[in-house]
């Protein structure tokens, strides 16, 4: 007689289901933060496109017609002064303190956990609504103008898109070509750290710990003027940027490498030279490709954290088409007196930097992943 072999049962949802009344609460502090935000959003996208020009009032606080970008930065003031926009925030204060005070006041009466987690997300949301309002408006109350004329004039910046993306450019040119150099450094070097030979150990113990305690900023100025005085090398900027860069990544990417080496285990060196193989061998073939793999995400964190120190390089005085991101927005900012550049260069550097967190993020999982999923195939 044949069994009927039973499906597997679904995994139970141990959260609960949810329920009318968390929802709602959930949606109004999600709809209060989203009104706050996009509404003040598309009030100033109704300014650009529907603004006139300056208005008296833009005038009276110094937003004068003759001003390079006066128009524009009116329009922003006049957005934020707008009755619409009074309306969007009150809006979210009002929407955002009925999702607080319901959330906080009725998540420990909730039956399950699904509906306690809503009633608490709609009250932190609301929570944000009201505190991003309530310092708009305190923003509002005070000399707005000064700060939006030099710090949102776009028109400054109007000139200077194709040389901000060469600065985005040689950015990322100092920064990977540092971190290329540094990986090879420092996987030489976390060799030799972990050697059980102190002559071989020291002398990496001691670059490690001069390029890890001394600041880059003096690093840079330091070692090319060694290059440049001491040995009388003539040698570009850049590439010495590149070569300080590297050597200082090295030290780092050395602790890493150090690290990830030190994580396998010991018996995989000893059943490596049971087989016949050397110590240089065994860490060749079997202990440094699986350190890699460990090693990839930190690797790419330091990559993150070079980029945004690559804007240190402005005191060795880059010529113009090698400006990275920040020295060419001094440049920008000493032809106009304006900050606007240097906001410019916060979205530039966030550009570049945001996507590579996710892709950190995203190997780090994947790779977690991958060796859970390795171990659990040996159970």
């Amino acid at each position: 007689m044949a069994t009927a072999v039973a499906e597997p049962a679904s995994r139970p949802d141990t959260r609960g289901p949810t329920a009318p009344l968390p929802l709602s609460l959930f949606a109004a502090g999600a709809a209060a933060i989203a009104i706050v935000i996009l509404g003040t959003l598309g009030i100033q996208a109704y300014q650009v496109v529907n603004g006139g020009p300056v208005t008296p009032a833009c005038e009276a606080e110094g937003i004068e017609a003759r001003l390079l970008g006066a128009e524009g930065v009116c329009h922003i003031i006049e957005g934020i002064r707008s009755r619409a926009q009074t309306v969007v925030w009150l809006l979210g204060i009002v929407l955002g303190a009925g999702a607080a005070a319901g959330g906080w006041g009725l998540y420990k009466r909730m039956p399950s956990k699904r509906q306690r987690e809503q009633c608490i997300a709609g009250a932190v949301l609301g929570v944000q609504a009201i505190a991003l309002s309530a310092l708009l408006l305190w923003f509002r109350s005070g000399e707005i103008a000064p700060f939006i004329r030099n710090f949102f004039n776009a028109e400054v910046l109007a000139g200077t898109i194709d040389g901000f993306l060469r600065g985005m450019l040689n950015t990322v040119k100092l920064a990977f070509a540092g971190e290329v150099g540094g990986i090879m450094i420092g996987l030489l070097l976390a060799v030799l750290a972990i050697s059980q030979r102190r002559t071989v150990r020291a002398p990496a113990l001691v670059y490690i710990n001069f390029f890890r305690g001394t600041p880059l900023i003096w690093q840079l100025f330091f070692i090319y003027a060694i290059i440049l005085f001491g040995f009388g090398i003539q040698i570009e900027t850049f590439t010495a940027a590149v070569l300080v860069f590297s050597l200082n990544t090295g030290a780092y990417a050395a602790e890493v490498f150090r690290a990830g080496i030190q994580s396998i285990e010991r018996g995989q060196v000893e059943a490596a030279r049971s087989l016949g193989m050397t110590y240089t061998q065994a860490m060749r073939y079997a202990i440094v490709p699986q350190a890699v793999r460990r090693v990839i995400p930190p690797l790419m964190n330091e990559f993150v954290i070079l980029i945004k120190d690559t804007a240190l390089v402005i005191v060795l005085g880059l010529t113009a088409e090698n400006y990275e991101l920040y020295t060419f927005s001094r440049e920008v900012y000493s032809e106009f007196s304006n900050g606007s550049a240097f906001v410019a260069t916060a979205f530039g550097y966030l550009a570049i930097t945001l996507p590579l967190i996710r892709i950190v993020n995203a190997v780090e999982h994947r790779l977690r992943s991958g060796l859970t999923g390795v171990v659990g195939a040996g159970g």
